[in-house]
């Protein structure tokens, strides 16, 4: 488990318009191919997953995306923070079985 920070979208990336439209969370119901032409544009989307490295964030870190032919809907987090591990025992110097979640 590792804590990063992420840099600032790239320019013209959805999260990029997304933060300049309105700084704040969103919830976008997305309406398809009825969507008004700006929601129709090919932007890169940041793909954050398992694997992240800050290092590829202009290379490789986003992928195209119109976002209502790939979402129906489309939650955006303006800031947060990483999470904190809840305390995982350890009996008999074992690991839980349900490590990592511990529960």
């Amino acid at each position: 488990m590792e804590r990063m920070r992420v840099p600032p979208a790239r320019e013209d990336s959805w999260e990029d318009a997304l933060h300049r439209a309105r700084p704040g969370d969103k919830l976008l119901l997305l309406e398809g191919e009825g969507a008004g032409p700006d929601w129709l544009a090919w932007r890169g989307h940041r793909a954050i997953g398992v694997v992240y490295r800050p290092q590829y964030e202009h290379y490789g870190n986003y992928v195209p995306t119109v976002l209502p032919r790939r979402y129906d809907a489309f939650l955006f987090i303006d800031r947060t923070e990483a999470l904190r591990p809840l305390h995982t025992p350890v009996h008999h110097g074992e690991m839980p079985e349900t490590y990592p979640s511990g529960v």
